[in-house]
């Protein structure tokens, strides 16, 4: 059940976690471990799975599920193995991004306020490079101008089971003739996003993630999210026919 969750209240241990999971990502670049988890929680392993369960069906992160370890995959915007978008702050290497669209929002977390966050990508078509300056939640330079953020998948598609597949298919393309030509290669026509619409559409989320501890869980309802989506001025045409 990934989709059209009856909504809930997070309880505090997995309050707690998620806000452990975001200051451990932001401060070093990558997700804890079970280990560091308790140390900085005093939860017992069997409390931290629990509350990992109850932060995935919030849509707060991503386990992998034939763990005993409970590895975490996704805590967006953050990501555990390489994707599309590599973030660098203070000029180095901080981490991977979950996917173009996160790349846009990491920014807006607490611990890079006043910070340039870089982005490190490509293009989805031709592999050729981009980079995207951010800071403080707004889009400050990107290369080349014409850059897009292709979503080849529908809101229908999103979350099932988790937002491993949903996050891969949020790419960057030069331009318009690249998104036509990743359509041909995926087979399907995806949305396609300006910068700014991007921008627009992870901002609520961007906003509000570790600035808000008591922050609700996520819901895919697909058909709030497409209307969303076509109110910022994005062609949704692919996801209707």
């Amino acid at each position: 059940m990934a989709q059209n969750v009856p909504e809930f209240r997070f309880g505090d241990d997995a309050l707690r976690l998620r806000q452990v999971v975001y200051e451990y990502w932001c401060t070093h670049g990558r997700g804890p471990n079970l280990r560091a988890v308790h140390a900085a929680t005093g939860l017992s392993r069997e409390r931290i799975v629990a509350a990992y369960q109850e932060l995935e069906l919030g849509i707060m992160c991503t386990v992998h599920p034939h763990t005993q370890n409970v590895n975490l995959l996704k805590a967006p915007p953050f990501s555990s193995y390489p994707t599309q978008a590599e973030l660098h702050v203070d000029g180095r290497f901080h981490s991977w991004a979950g996917c173009a669209m996160e790349s846009l929002a990491a920014c807006m977390m607490p611990p890079f306020a006043g910070k340039e966050v870089r982005v490190e990508s490509y293009c989805a078509c031709c592999l050729a490079p981009v980079h995207v300056i951010t800071k403080d939640g707004e889009t400050l330079a990107h290369e080349p101008g014409s850059l897009l953020v292709h979503v080849s998948t529908s809101p229908r598609e999103w979350n099932l089971p988790d937002i491993v597949a949903m996050c891969d298919s949020m790419n960057f393309v030069l331009d318009e003739t690249h998104a036509g030509r990743y359509d041909a290669v995926l087979g399907r026509r995806g949305v396609r996003f300006t910068m700014e619409q991007a921008r627009r559409f992870v901002t609520p989320t961007g906003k509000a993630r570790m600035w808000q501890y008591d922050r609700a869980p996520d819901y895919i309802r697909p058909e709030k999210i497409i209307a969303g989506i076509r109110a910022l001025g994005v062609d949704t045409t692919a996801w209707e026919t």
